[in-house]
């Protein structure tokens, strides 16, 4: 049986957590490959909600979840993430629960300064969560992070602490900060280490082993493919690769177990945060769309931005990341409007494109070339099957197909995990 690789297609908030939430109840292995708490996913189970931003979406069907090395943890907030879903009730232990120990570590001073370059950035500010990710990867490549394996070894990292110390407290004097405290750093980890540590584990020898015993895993991505650091909208972008390609090296599980690629699309087009959106309303469209959609961050409770459907963008996304299939989301949110939008191209200046160009002045000029198609007036909300969807429901969805160039496989119409309706089991591949 085949493996299964999540990811957003667009700017994330698409709705992975529902999709990785059905998914991951025939899963054998969960598994967070990239990002830090910035990644915000709500599952509806029953009458419970549960927001996760951090821990896989398995370990809420208490299906074994690791944390794989291309995530930065921020070991406080894990901590505290794990109190508030074990108060849900939710089982979690060494057992159903596993940490690579080379994740490199989020501390108090990568927060710090995500802060301070966003307050004294201005107008040019990125959005970012304030949660410490960026810095956290740049010390990751500097190769002066402290690393989840280092809490075992906290008195042999006087040298490692000697090398951050020297890089932070320089950025953190030009912002007229104090020096990084390094007895408080010390004691802090210290502190956390004897919570985290029984977590810690080999994680790629866990997943190889679990492939070579042909157990299914599911690759769970955060944030979306056009927020890539390569791909996306830079700057306007997260401090990860956010492709599927990354299942790979952010497990150590190798490209040749990520799978089907499952990429997770709104049936219409939200952002969060700064940077360039060409389909965006700023009108009572996208007022209806917010409204209707709840489009408010998990993370950060920030309002969405909201536009139409991006065919271009999305066409990208599926060729960047090796989309096989597309996962449909939200498709009731766009019934009762009597015309529908889908941009198919782009003009700056007197040029046409059929792509997004990579410049960031490019991206801001990009004016959308929309085609237009009838919407429905009968409610698609919980349909679960395509004999419950309106016929102009299902031309809007064949019409995103032959634009995107990818099948869909899964359309959702609500938050509750079962109002999905299945066109192709990615398990089954």
């Amino acid at each position: 049986m085949a493996n299964v690789t999540v990811i957003g297609a667009q700017w994330g908030d698409e709705g992975k957590g529902k999709i990785v939430d059905w998914l991951s109840e025939r899963a054998d292995v969960v598994a967070r490959f990239q990002g830090g708490h910035n990644a915000g996913h709500t599952l509806v189970v029953g009458e419970k909600v549960y927001k996760l931003s951090l821990l896989p979406s398995g370990i809420v069907r208490g299906t074994l979840s690791v944390i794989g090395n291309g995530v930065v943890l921020d070991p406080w907030h894990f901590r505290d993430e794990v109190a508030k879903l074990k108060g849900q009730g939710v089982e979690i232990t060494p057992e159903n629960l596993q940490i690579a120990e080379t994740c490199p570590l989020i501390l108090p001073f990568h927060r710090d300064l995500d802060g301070l370059r966003e307050d004294a950035s201005g107008a040019g500010k990125i959005g970012t969560t304030r949660r410490g990710i960026g810095p956290a990867y740049e010390d990751k490549v500097g190769r002066r992070a402290i690393r989840v394996c280092d809490l075992a070894h906290l008195d042999d990292l006087d040298l490692q602490v000697d090398r951050l110390t020297a890089h932070h407290d320089a950025l953190r004097a030009g912002f007229g900060e104090a020096p990084i405290d390094r007895a408080q750093l010390m004691a802090d980890l210290t502190e956390i280490a004897a919570f985290i540590l029984p977590f810690v584990k080999p994680v790629w020898l866990t997943l190889n082993k679990a492939k070579s015993e042909g157990k299914r895993i599911l690759f769970e991505g955060a944030q979306g493919t056009l927020l890539d650091i390569d791909h996306g909208t830079y700057p306007f972008v997260t401090s990860s690769n956010t492709v599927a390609g990354t299942a790979a090296s952010g497990t150590g599980l190798g490209p040749n177990g990520a799978g089907f690629v499952l990429g997770i699309v709104k049936a219409y087009t939200t952002r969060v945060g700064s940077g360039p959106f060409p389909t965006e309303q700023e009108n009572d469209v996208g007022q209806r769309l917010g409204e209707r959609g709840h489009e408010f961050g998990t993370v950060t409770g920030r309002k969405r931005r909201c536009g139409w459907f991006d065919a271009v963008l999305v066409r990208q996304s599926v060729a960047v990341s090796g989309v096989t299939g597309i996962a449909l989301t939200k498709l009731d949110v766009l019934d009762g409007f009597e015309e529908l939008k889908i941009c198919v191209g782009y003009k700056i200046g007197d040029q046409s494109f059929d792509y997004l160009p990579a410049h960031a002045q490019d991206q801001a000029k990009a004016e959308p070339i929309y085609e237009s198609i009838a919407g429905w007036s009968e409610t698609t909300a919980g349909a679960r099957s395509w004999a419950d969807l309106p016929a102009q429901a299902i031309k809007y969805i064949r019409r995103i197909e032959e634009l995107i160039g990818c099948p869909v496989t899964l359309v959702s119409t609500s938050p509750e995990r079962d109002d999905t309706i299945l066109v192709r089991d990615p398990f089954a591949d």
